[in-house]
This record gives structure tokens, sequence and C-alpha cells, in this order.
């Protein structure tokens, strides 16, 4: 019998179809992951009181929306190449988004990777974003959203592949598959099952695999980076599930 759901994996937003309607073939569910680091930064900005991440592919968008934001409101996270973008009030670092720098305020974002992937897929019915820490969190919104055709899209790397962001998408297609384990599950496409095989390598060292995949030692080679690894890391600590509630506005479910 075939898998209710279908799960593809995209390693990078320059390899995603055009996106259709679901009654074209088109996916009801799309899930961006860029575990190091946009993705984690987001799910852990709403776990700690963010009002939503409004994400932004370019800077000078970002700039004149956030403008009209209320000062008192908003923060600007700006990350290119790793680094904070200068005279933004934050990079892309989930340490940095605590409570009291982030409660009840809304983060205008744009990183390298990450907000371009979510700009791919924006029109998809729902639009999620995963990491390790959240990844069975979403696999059980997917399910019990009854989604038919799932794109998980991957950000990588200025457009080449990713290490870290292809283990991820094998970490959540495995919960997937563990919460509906007779046959509910399959994979949509070649780099999905690649994707579940570099997770059942790597999942008892995910740390291991951050840290030899080449953004890892980019981000090692910038600044001591250990706090960020360990977070980014970290499979099944939150609950949250960063959902798109408009375009292009991500809040907290």
């Amino acid at each position: 019998m075939a898998a209710s759901v279908q799960i593809s994996y995209f390693a990078t937003s320059e390899t995603v179809p055009q996106v259709r309607p679901p009654a074209e073939g088109g996916p009801d569910a799309a899930v961006v992951i860029d575990v190091l680091r946009a993705t984690t930064t987001i799910a852990w900005s709403l776990e700690n009181g963010a009002e939503a991440i409004e994400a932004f592919a370019e800077l000078e968008p970002l700039d004149a929306a956030a403008a009209a934001w209320p000062q008192d409101l908003r923060l600007r996270a700006g990350e290119r190449g790793g680094k904070r973008v200068d005279g933004y009030d934050l990079g892309n670092s989930p340490l940095a988004v605590t409570p009291e720098m982030v409660a009840g305020k809304r983060i205008f974002m744009s990183t390298t990777n990450g907000t371009r992937s979510l700009a791919v897929v924006k029109p998809v019915p729902l639009l999620v974003t995963a990491c390790l820490p959240n990844r069975s969190a979403v696999a059980r919104r997917l399910l019990d959203r009854d989604c038919q055709q799932v794109w998980i899209v991957g950000s990588g790397w200025e457009g080449d592949y990713s290490l870290e962001d292809s283990l991820a998408a094998g970490a959540v297609a495995a919960a997937a598959m563990a919460v509906s384990p007779h046959g509910g599950v399959g994979c949509g496409n070649d780099e999905m099952l690649a994707a579940l095989a570099l997770w059942h390598q790597w999942a008892n060292d995910t740390e291991g695999c951050l840290r030899a995949a080449s953004h890892g030692q980019r981000l090692m080679g910038i600044g001591n980076h250990d706090a960020d690894f360990v977070c980014c890391a970290a499979v099944d600590t939150l609950e949250i599930v960063p959902f798109q509630a408009e375009p292009g506005v991500l809040k907290a479910s």
C-alpha cells in the first residue's frame, strides 16, 4: 500500500521546483531548514517570547519594514557570511535571543541563506521551519494537519549543498515515520532517502556532524561558536513550531 504522506527533500532553494497549488500536484506543506543557524534562532526567538519573525531575503526591504514598526517593539537581525551585519541589533545566534532581548518584539530578519529559502516556498499553504531541537514537534504538526505532499527545503550555503541541513531533513522525516510507523510516510525522492541515511549515520553525534560540515568549519574559523553548536545540535528540546501566519511572517504555534 502506498504511503499516505510523501516527503521530498530539496537540498537548496535553487533546486526547488515551481510551487503549484495542491490541486495541481503541488505541496500542501513546506518545511524550511537552516540548522546553522537561522531556523534554530527563529525557534528560540519565538520560544523566548518574540511577537513574530518577519523574514527578508535582502536588507533594504527589511530596513524599510522595520522603520515602519514602533521603535520599542522591533529588532533588526542581520547576518552575512556568518557575521552580524554592522549596526543591527542581532546577528544569527540562538544564544542571543534571550527573553530579556526579544520578548514582545517583532524581529525583522535577513540571513545569508535561510530567509531566501523561506521566500521560495512562501505560497505553500502550510509553511513551517524546522531545526534539530523541534524536529519531532514539526513532524507531529505535519501529520496532525493530514499533509499529503511535503517539501523539505534545505538552505545550503550560497546555493551549495550543506551537510547539516540534510541531517535535519532526515531527522524530521525519521520522526514522522516513527509517529506513523505502518507505511504512512514515504520518501518522495532519492534526496530524501539520502538524508534519512545521513541521519541514521549521525543521529548519536549531531554536534560532530555540524562541526564536520563545511559551514561548521566556517563558523569555527571566524570565532568561538561552541555554545551555538551545542544549541543547534540538541535534538527534541523544543515543542514550538514556527509557522507562516501571513506572507513572510512567522509566529509561534
